[in-house]
């Protein structure tokens, strides 16, 4: 952990842990590049704040460093002294941290995004009292995707403030200048948690992903100040250093994808970090013993899930699709499925939007799907996520919900109702065959803004396995997407039954399908699909 340095009367903190084996299967990357064409960053343009190496002044990249290996004509560097566009230079020296974060966000050949446009490097002191905390605002960042794996430390409601922490009041003070900034400019920060301890601005701001690493040390939401759901998101990493740069990797790569037209001709929307905010939380996969309630729509170690850009990118693919039918209803009142005939064509999409209430109504947005396939009676799993921005200057949000109804009995199925996060999310793993009504509410009553605009990404998935003949051998296929599962043999279906990945080969990928040929035997071989697999 680095000594803090002061910014506008805050410490910065930065945790500099060896970066641990997060791969590109791991997260989606491999797949995805198997399954569709030159998805890596390009024309992105990023930016990455640093603080100092422990002891040293030190924050920059070495383009030239073995994790990176990249050109550095990418490279801009600016601190308090200027910008220069070369490396070495008088700025500052080279920093193992911004290194290795580097590595993971664009780095070859492990980066997920390798083929970004520039790379902003910042002094990260420089980048928030210049920038974010900046009085009156600066002009707009041209980097787009803000990957931040430095937190400002520890936050405690005890008072007065122990030594070296926070306050509430600062870190409010530090999240209201972030969501500030990116609401004005529409720009997406990417920030660690923290390492234990509370999980820490700016990773804690609303308009912005917290990230967490998964496997590695990582600190439990909620947050201190009114118990929202934070982190956002994990990734596979020893410390949230190393996977904060992952998210900012696929951030950077939906953008790319969006912008190029891969999830429709509204780019502007695709591009929208609202939207890409949604994509990437509802494209994760879930571990085990992920749990949420309505009124905490994550899980405060996990948040949504382990990141998958795979499953996030397919969702983009799916196309912007609009609301089936607007509704109003007294406020507090029930707000039923309306017996519209319309259909979302498709189970996996997203939408950007607009819902309106008054002081007197709420507003409900209906999507309407027939959540159905060939196989009879199939057990679907569905995952909706619902987000929307903290507006400029606001300490509050507007209050959204999200409800699945049962649309033929008018039967709620699942909600997310929290009173303080600007997500909410769904997750059903067992949901039979139906028509449903996804409805996204705004409540009346007092609120920050008679209308607010929201992205949803949503997916119903039934997934299934073929087991067919192939000459002398047998062939096991099953989708690419969704993503997050592996094929299971086991010999006796006979309690308690042995489930195991042993001797079965790596799949092949093959027209969007896993591919597995194997050698008939003359013993009992019984196959499953298993996720969650983490």
């Amino acid at each position: 952990m680095k000594t803090p340095l002061r910014c506008a009367a805050v410490a910065v903190l930065i945790f500099c842990f060896v970066a641990q084996g997060a791969t590109l299967d791991d997260i989606g990357v491999t797949l995805l590049r198997a399954v569709t064409t030159n998805v890596d960053g390009s024309g992105i343009r990023v930016a990455q704040p640093e603080a100092f190496d422990y002891g040293t002044t030190n924050w920059e990249v070495n383009p030239a460093s073995s994790p990176v290996l990249q050109s550095a004509s990418l490279f801009f560097y600016t601190a308090d002294a200027g910008s220069v566009s070369f490396f070495p230079n008088t700025l500052s020296g080279e920093s193992g941290h911004a290194d290795s974060v580097a590595g993971n966000f664009y780095g070859i050949p492990a980066g997920v995004a390798t083929n970004v446009a520039q790379v902003d490097n910042y002094d990260a002191d420089f980048f928030y009292t210049n920038f974010i905390a900046a009085s009156p605002f600066q002009p707009g960042l041209n980097s787009l995707v803000v990957n931040q794996s430095f937190t400002f430390g520890n936050v405690s409601s005890i008072l007065p403030t122990p030594t070296n922490y926070l306050s509430v009041s600062d870190q409010q003070q530090v999240d209201s200048q972030y969501d500030n900034y990116a609401a004005r400019y529409n720009t997406l920060f990417v920030s660690a948690v923290n390492n234990g301890g509370s999980v820490s601005p700016p990773g804690t701001g609303y308009n912005g992903i917290g990230v967490g690493a998964y496997g590695g040390s990582s600190s439990v939401g909620p947050t201190v100040d009114n118990g929202r759901a934070k982190p956002d998101i994990t990734a596979p990493a020893g410390a949230t250093s190393f996977s904060t740069p992952l998210v900012a990797g696929a951030a950077a790569v939906l953008l790319q994808a969006g912008l190029r037209g891969d999830g429709g001709s509204d780019t502007n929307s695709a591009a929208d970090i609202r939207t890409l905010k949604a994509l990437l939380l509802n494209g994760a996969v879930k571990p085990a013993d992920w749990t949420n309630s309505s009124p905490s729509p994550l899980d405060a170690r996990y948040g949504v899930g382990v990141l998958n850009i795979l499953n996030s990118y397919e969702q983009l693919a799916g196309g912007k699709r609009g609301y089936i039918v607007s509704t109003s209803t007294t406020t507090n009142s029930p707000h039923l499925p309306t017996g519209a005939v319309g259909t979302i064509s498709v189970l996996s999409g997203w939408d950007f939007n607009t819902n309106s209430s008054s002081a007197t109504t709420d507003g409900v947005n209906h999507y309407y799907y027939n959540v159905t396939n060939d196989l009879n009676s199939a057990w679907f799993t569905a995952s909706a996520t619902l987000v929307w921005n903290r507006h400029r200057n606001k300490t509050n949000i507007n209050n959204l919900d999200l409800f699945l109804y049962d649309a033929l009995s008018s039967n709620l199925v699942a909600c997310s109702t929290s009173l303080v996060d600007n997500v909410e999310h769904l997750w059903l793993p067992q949901l039979p065959s139906g028509r449903y009504d996804l409805q996204v509410l705004k409540h009346g009553g007092s609120t920050v803004t008679p209308s607010e605009p929201y992205a949803l990404a949503f997916e119903f998935f039934s997934q299934s396995m073929q087991i067919t003949q192939s000459g002398t051998n047998v062939a096991l296929v099953w989708p690419v997407y969704p993503a997050g599962f592996l094929i299971e043999s086991a010999t006796s279906l006979i309690s308690p039954v042995v489930w195991t990945t042993n001797d079965l080969p790596v799949p092949v990928i093959t027209n969007g399908s896993n591919y597995i040929l194997l050698n008939p035997t003359n013993v009992n071989q019984f196959f499953r699909l298993s996720r969650p697999n983490l």
